[in-house]
């Protein structure tokens, strides 16, 4: 698997990560949208922008979280309707 995306500033920032972390706390816990729903969105929004990576890393973390396969697939059905079919050419069991 490819070195996690922000291993440099694990490496050398750790204010910066620590920061980063507390963000993804604070976005990611439950509130008026549970984080099962909030995942959902980020996963939403990294098919949008072709992040293969991030698609199957916030799937994961979605099914964790609650998630269904379907709903999964219902989330990158809204994708590919917003944003056109490149949204959708990455392979969800890969």
């Amino acid at each position: 698997m490819a070195e996690h995306p922000l291993q440099v500033f694990m490496d050398n920032d750790p204010k910066l990560m620590e920061l980063i972390n507390k963000t993804m706390e604070l976005a990611f816990s439950d509130g008026v949208l549970s984080k099962k729903n909030k995942l959902l969105i980020a996963l939403a929004l990294d098919a949008a922008h072709g992040a293969v990576n991030g698609v199957k890393s916030l799937a994961t973390q979605a099914l964790a979280a609650g998630a269904t396969k379907e709903e999964i697939l219902e989330t990158i059905h809204v994708v590919h309707y917003i944003c056109g079919s490149a949204a959708s050419m990455f392979r969800p069991g890969a």
